[in-house]
């Protein structure tokens, strides 16, 4: 009795020409669909947390809508572009939107180049000093922003601030009674101070983790072609971050664009027209003029601002990933 070759009547032998387990369309469909199930519940928590707010703030950036719709006393009535034909047409406006980039682009230069800095410092010190740097940055970026503003405003005051105490005992300096926010500039940079603080502990912390990737191979390399300690740095070491400085130039830009209990409590919740930035801009127009329909209008173009910066971000992570 021929009992037939191997593997005859078993079905199909992967690699001879049958199909393995797993590799059908059904599989593929499987596998394509379990990623977006895994992030199905993140996907409905920001839907119910962000999705009413962001339609009720479009619909209300093409309506009439102030304190007589807010109180149900007349209809919100549609005026198309209206809201955005009177923003876009205001001198102030404009005047708010450049403070606001001027702003950010100090801001972010600074914590870039300081957090940088700190990384790069870390790597030269000791253990137990790196330890002690850490613990400090951790300690002041989980410090609350109200607790840090109420420091703030003690360190700058014009009649008790400990700054116009140490600076006067400089030759030549006398800065005793001296009001920082006097002027629009002065006062801006003394908040943009105090972001900066908040914001280098979290850059610092990454560019350190990220240096500890960069390989000591490539920095010896460089020395023995004869590189310096900057050419060392430009050519070697911001290179592999590049990734990182990115994404945190980036997450910057959108934190110090959004900047807005820094502004407004440091002046009493009336900041003056020449410290306004965009959102104490839209919070004005909203909740002090009661002109909620422009104030919409204004956050919904700070959004589309947003949304380019996320936009640049997502092409230079696309370009690095292709030079990759």
């Amino acid at each position: 009795m021929d009992d037939g070759g191997p593997g005859e009547g078993r079905g199909p032998v992967p690699g001879r020409g049958g199909r393995k387990p797993g590799t059908g369309a059904g599989a593929r469909a499987r596998a394509g669909a379990l990623p977006w199930l895994l992030l199905a519940p993140c996907l409905g928590v920001l839907l119910l947390v962000l999705g009413y707010p962001l339609t009720r703030l479009v619909t209300l950036s093409f309506q009439t809508f102030g304190q007589s719709q807010l109180w149900g006393f007349q209809a919100p009535e549609f005026t198309g572009f209206d809201n955005f034909a009177g923003i876009l047409g205001d001198g102030e406006f404009w005047a708010v939107v450049v403070r606001t980039i001027l702003f950010a682009a100090g801001a972010v230069i600074l914590t870039m180049v300081l957090g940088m800095l700190v990384a790069l410092l870390q790597q030269r010190v000791s253990r137990w000093v790196r330890t002690l740097v850490n613990i400090a940055l951790v300690a002041s970026w989980g410090m609350p922003v109200l607790v840090a503003i109420t420091i703030f405003k003690w360190m700058f005051d014009s009649d008790y601030g400990v700054l116009n105490w140490v600076l006067s005992r400089l030759p030549g300096v006398d800065l005793i009674g001296h009001n920082w926010f006097a002027s629009g500039p002065q006062g801006l940079a003394v908040i943009m101070l105090l972001v900066v603080w908040g914001a280098v502990p979290f850059v610092a912390i990454t560019l350190g983790a990220g240096l500890t990737q960069v390989p000591k191979e490539l920095e010896e390399a460089a020395r023995l072609d004869g590189a310096g300690a900057w050419g060392v740095f430009r050519h070697v070491t911001v290179p592999i971050l590049k990734p990182i400085i990115v994404m945190l130039a980036t997450l910057s830009v959108i934190w110090d664009m959004s900047v807005f209990p820094q502004v407004f409590v440091m002046r009493g919740g009336h900041p003056e027209a020449e410290f306004q930035l965009l959102t104490t801009y839209a919070y004005d127009r909203a909740f002090v003029v009661n002109d909620y329909s422009q104030g919409s209008a204004i956050a919904l173009i700070t959004v589309v601002l947003l949304l380019g910066v996320i936009a640049v971000y997502m092409r230079q992570m696309l370009r690095i990933g292709e030079v990759e």
